[in-house]
């Protein structure tokens, strides 16, 4: 691997940087709040070589805002049915805006 190609992949969001510590530390949590998440299948964290987990950006905004449920005094099973369903909502939101856009380019009276 070159240093290009290591520098190129600090832009993508699901490359797994970060060590189960390093993620613990940027959410202000504990590694066993992380080991909980995956247990409740939330986020499956990529393994290294050696067996370590690793978190991507993603996986983290994921955790964070689990954390921020469970803040609130959620119990973390259904933090993470919350977190689950938002994504899901998000996700048909642009399904629904994508079907939108090529309705209007197709048909422009359509939405008149």
């Amino acid at each position: 691997m070159t240093a290009d190609d290591s520098c190129g992949r600090l832009d993508d969001e699901d490359y797994p940087a970060y060590t189960v510590g390093r993620a613990a530390d940027m959410l202000g949590t504990t590694p066993g709040f992380l080991r909980a998440l995956g247990k409740a299948r939330l986020i499956t964290p990529l393994r290294s070589v050696g067996g370590h987990r690793r978190y991507s950006r993603y996986q983290l905004r994921i955790a964070a805002r689990a954390r921020e449920l469970v803040d609130q005094g959620i119990p973390i099973e259904a933090a993470c049915r919350i977190v689950v369903l938002e994504d899901q909502l998000e996700e048909a939101r642009r399904i629904n805006a994508e079907h939108h856009r090529v309705v209007e380019a197709t048909n422009p009276t359509a939405t008149a």
